[in-house]
């Protein structure tokens, strides 16, 4: 039961029904019409994210859901799974906000009759509902929802920042009934390189405070992100700063008039006229133990070494570790000189940089490389002369080349140790623009110009047929 609510039962025809799945995912209900916003059935989800807190799923239930339509903000993969998609009816329509067509055609192939982009402004008319898409801060990539049914307006952040001509827009139509908001701020870049990292702020950024001010929501549910990894990962106590706690007392201290509600996977609301209550839970998303957990982010804790996290995981075969020597030795020359020079100062001039594959019984093989503008040579090159350095697992970098594994969970760690005072120097200096992490050659190499390497992975996966049994 929700903090703070008394137990009672509701009407499901009446208002406005709002239910939590999982990360950003929902579930809308009025007058019998269901729609889905980014929808995840799957623990862990993006290969290697673990519902916190803990559930499960009733795969058969899912299986028998009668949604009329499934919207999708964006095609990360924690948004747009085709493992969660194909427990669906294929008489489901999907909207998608993407800039890529490949990305429509790769879920037409499980079979949906009707996959549909959509566009910011434009609304869309489902039954009872008017989802119109609003421009994220990053249109290339993100999309947020303004949801209207039975007199209610919501508007669904996702995990984006808002865009300043859209937050205008969106102030101009108050009131708000609802917002679902993204109070996260993850910290994917600084775990690549913990020592340079700088210490992180345990409150919510004051943009974010400024722009709840401005839309005045009547209420605000904290929401996406709130993951874990695998229970030896270091992650777990350093990705997420702000807390569950952290958000309700910054809103509350700027907004005393709005509602904060917390809503667990599987938890419902009804929004009614002048009172938001609970409702009966989903009854096919299953929690697991204590669900009122909140994120334990350390700032003191120490980073596991590459190594002690390479123990972790299988080894490869043979022919898989040949494919990932095979990239180290070829194909990641032929995808830099393919890709041209970085546009970070730093990579203005050569460089040397070192690619280490540490295995799970702690051996390390080790690639030395000349980059200089779009060119790329293997070159021998001593400890003292490295200027930029990359290490990660070698059953990561595979399952990146061949599962569609993605940067947040592949454990690599970028420039992580001291080099010398001159090429610190160079790291440091304004004039270089302090040497963005995101520029490093493996990560450029593997996800630039890639896409949906997450959702290719599955089709070929989901393709296969299931071997009979002897």
């Amino acid at each position: 039961m929700l903090p703070g609510f008394c137990r009672l039962t509701l009407n499901p025809e009446m208002g406005l029904r709002v239910s939590r799945i999982l990360h950003a995912g929902y579930l809308f209900e009025s007058a019998g019409t269901k729609i889905a916003f980014d929808p995840i059935f799957e623990n862990p989800f993006s290969r290697n994210c673990y519902a916190f807190p803990k559930v499960s799923f009733d795969r058969n239930a899912i299986r028998a859901l009668q949604l009329d339509a499934v919207f999708i903000s964006h095609y990360h993969d924690d948004h747009c799974s085709l493992e969660s998609l194909n427990l669906l009816s294929r008489e489901t329509a999907i909207y998608l906000y993407c800039i890529h067509d490949e990305m429509f055609e790769v879920i037409r192939k499980l079979g949906f009759k009707s996959v549909q982009p959509l566009f910011p402004n434009s609304p869309v008319h489902i039954g009872a509902f008017t989802i119109t898409p609003r421009k994220a801060l990053d249109p290339d990539v993100d999309s947020i929802f303004q949801i209207q049914a039975d007199g209610f307006n919501i508007l669904n952040v996702v995990d984006s920042w808002i865009d300043p001509i859209a937050l205008d827009n969106l102030v101009q139509q108050a009131p708000w009934d609802l917002v679902l908001w993204p109070f996260q701020t993850m910290l994917e870049v600084d775990v690549l390189s913990p020592s340079r990292a700088s210490p992180a702020s345990r409150e919510l950024p004051p943009e974010w405070i400024e722009q709840i001010k401005s839309i005045g929501p009547r209420a605000i549910v904290p929401s996406s992100c709130q993951f874990i990894h695998e229970d030896w990962s270091w992650y777990n106590h350093a990705l997420f700063p702000i807390t569950y706690r952290q958000f309700e007392k910054e809103i509350r201290s700027a907004l005393p008039k709005t509602e904060v509600i917390r809503m667990n996977p599987s938890t419902s609301v009804v929004l009614e006229r002048g009172a938001i209550r609970p409702s009966a839970p989903l009854t096919w998303v299953k929690p697991i133990g204590e669900q009122n957990v909140d994120y334990e982010f350390r700032a003191d804790a120490v980073p596991t070494s590459t190594r002690e996290i390479a123990n972790h995981f299988s080894p490869l075969t043979a022919e898989q570790s040949q494919r990932v020597h095979q990239y180290c030795e070829k194909e990641i020359l032929e995808r830099y000189r393919d890709l041209g020079s970085s546009q970070d100062p730093y990579f203005r001039r050569p460089r040397r940089w070192r690619l280490s594959l540490y295995d799970q019984d702690g051996s390390v093989v080790s690639y030395s490389y000349l980059l200089e503008h779009d060119d790329i040579i293997i070159q021998d090159t001593p400890d003292g002369t490295i200027e930029w350095r990359t290490d990660v697992p070698i059953a990561k970098l595979y399952a990146a080349l061949e599962l569609g594994e993605s940067l947040t969970s592949m454990y690599m760690r970028i420039n992580d140790q001291p080099f010398s005072s001159t090429i610190e120097a160079d790291l440091a200096d304004a004039d270089l623009a302090d040497a963005d992490l995101l520029e490093d050659p493996l990560l450029r190499c593997l996800f630039s110009r890639d896409f949906a390497s997450y959702q290719l992975a599955q089709m070929r996966h989901l393709m296969t047929p299931e071997p009979k049994p002897i």
